[in-house]
């Protein structure tokens, strides 16, 4: 670690400064010194990684997956929902594996900072000056740096109302849940984000008496509307309970239990509650108005989406702390456009699409556009469709649920938009990413051969669906040249 006392009024200079060492900083600062510049990452935390290693996206994942296993979840379309791999599972579990897999992402982390010659350094960052940022180490010690291009990728935190008790053990936001000491027997999540989804399936995978509590009438609106009925008649299947339009009056706590008490009257009682009412970006403590920043009432940033420029042109900011679509790889996309951009390093167009995936329990993944999106821009189109118990892996694996949807233009036979929820999704989705980016149309799907047995076969039979469609029509599709793709298509 760079150490430096203020008192020596010496000032460490580098290309390019990045404050914070989440996806799109740890991308940014490697992209930047590939190009052959000084980095400097500061980093508030003990560990390199950010809120994705830590308290974001590889925990929730990794307790994603090992709640599906421990549980045996993947295997109850055979064995019954009383199935389980581990009988007793407890909170100790979950973190077992959760620890090993974030020590091993901090590991591999460190070594490419390490490979890579970009120094890092501990402590909280503010702005002194646009290019000069003050470094407060955990123990006092400060340092003053200075950035000829600086990235802010400080991200987010949990949006924590003063009128909710949080208290770390009954009441949790998103970041103290991946610290859980116990496991609750009922849980109420408030807010149907993508975080809040995504736990509360989890839990439910676990066995938990999950109520999911969101004051709007639908959730997810990104995600095409069929893909999300489909994902809620999966939810209900197994008993969650979902309450739409309920705004929250008040959260207590009784006799140890949060109450979550809705406008409507009704009252929700469970023995843990978990708060995903939306995050807000950790710009605060950075002292934005010296370097001549101001965030929005969320604490984001606003950027030029091309170059990833703030108002100040020499001043970047990236990932989540920018908002929408916060997720870990559009960030780290974000990240190396920026560094590539402060030094003149030409990049190529982005693609048009890129994917979404939300790890759900099932799965949920998208690109392109939605069937709202179709109608909105008037474009002529069909669906198809496939079901995953229709293919043979799909039965082989003993999956009861999951579909895929796919969009073409009638007119050009264009592939617009893949949409699946089920197992596998968020993999599956990059098939369809790029034939979409390559203007593919529905003719590659009906004339390539996939490995069989694979839930990939879902694209073909999609595919298949959609050509029924369009050859009831006036709109002729190129003859079919597979003597499965033929029979199934008559």
């Amino acid at each position: 670690m760079l150490q430096l006392r203020r008192d020596t009024h010496r000032v460490l200079a580098y290309d390019f400064l990045v404050i914070g060492s989440g996806p799109s900083g740890r991308r940014a600062a490697i992209q930047a010194a590939k190009l052959g510049y000084s980095v400097l990452v500061i980093e508030k935390g003990r560990r390199v990684g950010g809120v994705s290693v830590h308290t974001g996206t590889i925990p929730s994942k990794t307790m994603r997956e090992t709640v599906l296993n421990l549980t045996g979840y993947r295997e109850r379309g055979f064995y019954g929902r009383a199935y389980r791999v581990k009988k007793d599972i407890a909170a100790e579990d979950l973190m077992a594996r959760l620890h090993k897999t974030l020590d091993h992402e901090v590991d591999i982390l460190e070594h490419q900072f390490a490979r890579n010659s970009v120094r890092t350094m501990e402590g909280m960052a503010r702005f002194v000056d646009p290019h000069t940022v003050e470094v407060t180490a955990e123990h006092g010690e400060v340092s003053l740096v200075r950035g000829e291009k600086i990235l802010i990728a400080v991200g987010t935190r949990p949006y924590r109302p003063k009128d909710v008790p949080f208290d770390g053990v009954s009441v949790l936001d998103s970041d103290e849940i991946v610290e859980l000491k116990k496991l609750p027997r009922s849980l109420t999540v408030v807010g149907a984000g993508v975080i809040g989804v995504e736990y509360a399936t989890i839990f439910s995978a676990l066995d938990v008496a999950v109520t999911l509590v969101e004051s709007r009438s639908t959730f997810l609106d990104f995600i095409d509307h069929e893909i999300i009925e489909d994902f809620v008649h999966q939810l209900r299947d197994r008993n969650m309970a979902i309450r739409f339009g309920s705004k929250v009056a008040s959260i207590t706590m009784e006799d140890g239990w949060p109450v979550t008490v809705l406008e409507s009257g009704r009252r929700v009682r469970s023995q843990m509650l978990l708060y995903c009412a939306g995050r807000v970006g950790a710009t605060d403590s950075i002292n934005m108005e010296a370097a001549g920043l101001k965030a929005d009432d969320r604490g984001r940033l606003l950027v030029n989406p091309q170059t990833l420029q703030t108002e100040v042109p020499h001043i970047y900011a990236a990932g989540d702390a920018i908002g929408f679509p916060s997720l870990a790889s559009t960030s780290m996309e974000q990240g190396r456009i920026a560094a590539c951009h402060a030094f003149h390093m030409p990049l190529p167009p982005a693609p048009e699409f890129f994917p979404y995936g939300i790890y759900a329990v099932p799965e949920i993944s998208t690109v392109g556009m939605s069937e709202e999106d179709v109608q909105r821009r008037g474009i002529p189109y069909e669906c198809g469709i496939a079901r995953f118990r229709e293919t043979s892996r799909g039965h082989i694996m003993g999956l009861e649920t999951g579909m895929m949807k796919m969009i073409f233009s009638i007119r050009t036979h264009r592939l617009l938009g893949v949409h699946i929820v089920g197992e596998g999704a968020t993999e599956l989705i990059h098939i369809g990413q790029a034939v979409l980016n390559l203007k593919g149309k529905l003719e590659y799907f009906i004339e390539n051969t996939f490995n069989y047995p694979t839930l990939a076969e879902a694209y073909k039979i999609a595919a298949l669906d959609a050509y029924n469609r369009l050859a009831k029509g006036a709109t002729a599709v190129a003859p079919v040249s597979s003597e499965t793709g033929a029979k199934a298509a008559e």
